[in-house]
């Protein structure tokens, strides 16, 4: 059974308290997700790390209730005040 979306970012949002986490049912099938996700946690990191902490939060049903996910991930920009 497919993994929803509610427990992708329930997952993430667990690793990432401040995540703000954007989800796109790329196929239709509820089987193939794209994740846009902004925190902290990312900072100072590459984006090949970034995507690791993520894979890492959800887990390993990473490639087996879950097939595929693309993501995007993002600093929040911070104001110069």
């Amino acid at each position: 059974m497919p993994m929803d979306a509610a427990e992708i970012e329930a997952r993430i949002t667990a690793a990432f308290p401040d995540a703000k986490v954007l989800m796109v049912d790329m196929a239709g099938d509820g089987d193939h997700w794209a994740a846009r996700v902004t925190s902290t946690a990312f900072a100072g990191k590459s984006r090949i790390q970034q995507h690791k902490m993520i894979y890492a939060a959800i887990g390993t049903d990473m490639g087996g209730e879950l097939h595929a996910l693309a993501l995007q991930t993002f600093v929040p920009e911070t104001s110069g005040d």
